[in-house]
């Protein structure tokens, strides 16, 4: 018997390499953080795809492992101690994953924290604002005739990308000259804000450059290539 049959969710996505990290997600910004990390640090995983078109995530076995029904989750069969760990929440996965592989976060503790500091900046403010931005440009807010609550989040989705734009002016990547999980949390939702979102215009992309070069940058690396199709929508 395997160590996960003890997981519910299991039951629903039957785990063919038991060893290895399951990642159940979607590639959303915030599922695609997960699988580009797995990709960067090598990590050996398993990727189960949770459709929100069947409404996946609200089904009994995946709320045994996430109750607040959001994507990307994973078990670690391996986690600390040498028992599995299940885990949610984007960011705690990264930082999971970092500590796991010793890769993509400083090791000194003022480095670490400040890393940490830039991974909460996306936690708390790029991705539910630029959440908020698409809604209501893409879909049901777009016919809304009361322009206010759009405008109210283009004018902070211009804010975070200006404080962005500044912290990369003189540095290549967030953190410096090193890439780090602030960069794997950040640029898939600047990505698709002005992809799937349609919103480049919108917020005057071309008026932060150091944001647009960094986003280039992330976007030719490999594991990034690799990782943004994960797992494979069905």
């Amino acid at each position: 018997m395997s160590i996960l049959s003890t997981f519910p969710i299991t039951k629903k996505w039957p785990a063919q390499h038991p060893e290895q990290i399951q990642l159940y997600s979607l590639p959303t910004p915030n599922g695609v953080k997960v699988s580009i990390m797995l990709e960067e640090a090598g990590l050996p995983y398993e990727a189960h795809l949770v459709s929100f078109e069947t409404n996946d995530q609200m089904s009994p076995e995946f709320l045994s492992l996430n109750p607040n029904n959001k994507i990307p989750a994973i078990i670690d069969p391996n986690g600390p101690d040498g028992k599995p760990l299940p885990l949610f929440e984007s960011g705690a996965i990264l930082l999971y994953l970092a500590d796991k592989s010793g890769k993509f976060i400083p090791q000194d503790g003022a480095g670490r924290y400040e890393t940490i500091q830039w991974v909460m900046f996306q936690m708390g403010g790029i991705g539910p604002m630029f959440g908020q931005l698409g809604f209501f440009n893409k879909f049901a807010g777009k016919d809304y005739e009361d322009k206010r609550p759009r405008d109210r989040y283009v004018a902070e989705s211009k804010r975070l990308l200006a404080v962005l734009n500044q912290r990369l002016a003189e540095r290549t990547w967030i953190m410096g000259d090193a890439y780090t999980i602030a960069d794997i949390a950040t640029f898939p939702w600047i990505r698709n804000l002005i992809g799937f979102y349609e919103a480049g215009d919108l917020v005057g992309i071309k008026d932060f450059p150091h944001v647009t070069r960094a986003l280039d940058a992330f976007l030719a690396r490999p594991a990034v290539v690799k990782g943004l199709t994960i797992p494979k929508r069905g």
